[in-house]
């Protein structure tokens, strides 16, 4: 104790501190909230990535429509096709349209119908890909009451799948909301476990300080500043880490994945770039839970203080 005591006394050049800079407890807490750190940033990345992806790929179909044209007895398909690109191309706002040939149609039915099926026999609907150059300002409802001249036409907007997919995205965001969420209250959990250590472990210093006449604010002050310190140190760590990891997932997803798992994650997450919103919103993390961590042990001593005084 007397040891600690002399610590108190101010040495040339630098002032003392009341909490110890360089101890067990406080090399933990650091990794600990470096830990903490590159979890909620890694939950915090993902989230972004995906919210990327699914405005991506929302706008994405959004400039595509498609007619289907099923085939009608007395109708020639050909026909049609060459019809309902016609009525297309006239629709304002279309960019492009043009109909998939039958090998490609045949293509699209292999997942379900199995490769090397011969449907030559048979007639099967036929697709036409419209591009839109404005999605704002094509006018669908023409272009709908148009294909009413051609037997067997639909228009498909693809409204039902750009539903889903902002359903599913929302769905993601907001679960990785939550867990971010639920990783910054047990930070907060493990900084009061650890400041009510800390405080206990110098209960000594504390008390002499009492006597000399230190008020509870200046200590809590001196706490707060300590365990700011060691936020800033863990979430530098921490983010930094998290921003590694996404550079090297990047890097590495089109080596060690196989062809199509790549192809898939790839379209799910892209292709891990954060970019500036990310590596904005990791540097956020960070300062969140340096703040948190400062304040929190703040809150903690003066209850603690004020429960033992």
């Amino acid at each position: 104790m007397i040891e600690q005591i002399k610590n108190l006394i101010p040495r040339p050049g630098r002032p003392a501190p009341i909490v110890p800079e360089r101890s067990v407890a406080g090399r933990t807490l650091m990794l600990l909230i470096a830990i903490m750190t590159f979890l909620s940033a890694v939950t915090l990345g993902g989230v972004v990535l995906v919210q990327k992806s699914a405005i991506a790929w929302s706008a994405d179909v959004g400039r595509e429509v498609t007619i289907q044209i099923r085939p009608v007895e007395g109708e020639v398909m050909e026909s049609n096709l060459r019809t309902a690109v016609a009525l297309a191309e006239a629709t304002p706002g279309v960019g492009s349209a043009r109909a998939l040939t039958l090998d490609e149609s045949q293509a699209l039915l292999e997942p379900w119908l199995g490769a090397g099926l011969d449907l030559t026999a048979i007639e099967i609907p036929r697709l036409v890909v419209v591009h839109l150059s404005d999605p704002l300002d094509a006018d669908i409802a023409k272009l709908t009451n148009d294909l009413k001249a051609v037997k067997g036409a639909s228009l498909d907007t693809h409204a039902v799948w750009r539903q889903q997919l902002n359903a599913m995205s929302g769905a993601i965001v907001l679960s990785g909301l939550l867990v971010l969420a639920l990783i910054i209250v047990a930070t907060m959990l493990a900084i009061v476990f650890a400041t009510r250590g800390a405080m206990a472990s110098n209960r000594e210093i504390v008390d002499v300080l009492h006597y000399i006449g230190a008020s509870n604010k200046f200590i809590a002050g001196e706490f707060q500043g300590r365990f700011l310190s060691i936020g800033l140190q863990g979430g530098f760590i921490g983010g930094v880490a998290a921003i590694l990891f996404f550079t090297l997932v990047g890097t590495a997803a089109g080596e060690v994945l196989p062809g199509e798992t790549s192809q898939q994650v790839g379209i799910l997450f892209g292709r891990f770039a954060l970019g500036v919103s990310g590596i904005v919103g990791i540097g956020a993390v960070v300062l969140v839970i340096a703040a948190l961590t400062a304040t929190t042990s703040r809150v903690t001593v003066r209850r603690f203080l004020a429960q033992t005084s």
